[in-house]
């Protein structure tokens, strides 16, 4: 039976970098349709619906976390940030707005693949029909897996698909210690130790959106939920 090719819109505004971005996702089989600016991108996301937006932070027109706020509001789309500035702050802002992970530039073409077949592995997971396990409670903050909704104090609070996976884990088992290499295992599905400024990222961004005092740091191991 034929596999249905996946669609990336892949949005940069240097030609040469979509491009080679662009040819190297063709050979590995997936479908890939460009724009250059932020205008242009959301209305290619909005006409194409593509399975995974590769997103450059830094677009004419308007923003990639300008793109990534228009993109979401319509329906929740995986987003892989690009970025020239490993910038903290502009990861967090990234992540805030809904994106699911980043990479920074210079960025091998190999971990770009990875990358998007790892998130498109988990958006896969997420559905329909399966048993999806109990509601974890975290103070005020409630994560219902069945329906991948989150609220704080009865409030719905958006989250990505990688903050909900990230969240639903440590509140899973409250007060109990993962390490930086656990999470990116279980939830990114990273096994060779790469990325881990990505879990702090993500950390940070649920602190924002849930509460400073959800996700404890401990210090020279990891992260827990708050028992």
């Amino acid at each position: 039976m034929a596999t249905t090719r996946r669609r990336i819109a892949v949005i940069e505004d240097e030609t040469s970098i979509a491009e080679a971005v662009a040819a190297r996702l063709r050979s590995e089989g997936f479908d890939v349709d460009l724009a250059f600016d932020g205008p242009s991108a959301v209305e290619l996301v909005e006409r194409v619906a593509p399975d995974l937006v590769v997103l450059d932070l830094m677009l004419p027109g308007f923003d990639g976390l300008e793109v990534c706020r228009r993109i979401q509001r319509e329906r929740p789309v995986p987003v892989l940030m690009l970025t020239a500035r490993d910038s903290e702050t502009d990861l967090l802002v990234g992540l805030a707005v809904g994106a699911d992970d980043y990479l920074t530039k210079p960025f091998s073409p190999r971990e770009l693949v990875a990358r998007i077949r790892t998130i498109l592995r988990r958006v896969d997971r997420e559905p329909a029909g399966s048993p999806a396990g109990p509601v974890v409670r975290v103070g005020a903050v409630e994560a219902d897996p069945a329906t991948r909704r989150v609220r704080v104090g009865g409030d719905d609070v958006h989250l990505t698909p990688t903050e909900f996976d990230l969240l639903h884990l440590l509140g899973s088992r409250p007060g109990v210690v993962f390490t930086r290499e656990q999470l990116l295992a279980d939830v990114w599905g990273y096994r060779d130790g790469s990325g881990l400024r990505t879990v702090d990222s993500h950390v940070r961004a649920l602190r924002r959106k849930l509460g400073g005092d959800v996700i404890r740091t401990v210090h020279g191991v990891g992260y827990a939920a708050a028992g």
